[in-house]
């Protein structure tokens, strides 16, 4: 399962670079990657320190640092 994490995370790394913020939902939808998948690999690169997570209201938006 780590080895799915890791190359979704690597997915959302590039997502991010390329698109800049996102809403967590935009990111689901433009990657095809499984919802909780993508949670996992939000965590993943947060507990390194790489993403910055702003909520406004109901809604999440990610970038990297």
């Amino acid at each position: 399962m780590s080895d799915v994490i890791g190359t979704a995370a690597g997915t959302l790394w590039k997502y991010l670079d390329k698109n800049g913020e996102s809403s967590v939902t935009k990111i689901t939808k433009a990657t095809k990657l499984d919802a909780k998948v993508v949670q996992r690999a939000i965590g993943w690169l947060a507990s390194e320190g790489k993403l910055n997570i702003e909520v406004n209201g109901r809604t999440e938006t990610i970038s990297l640092k």
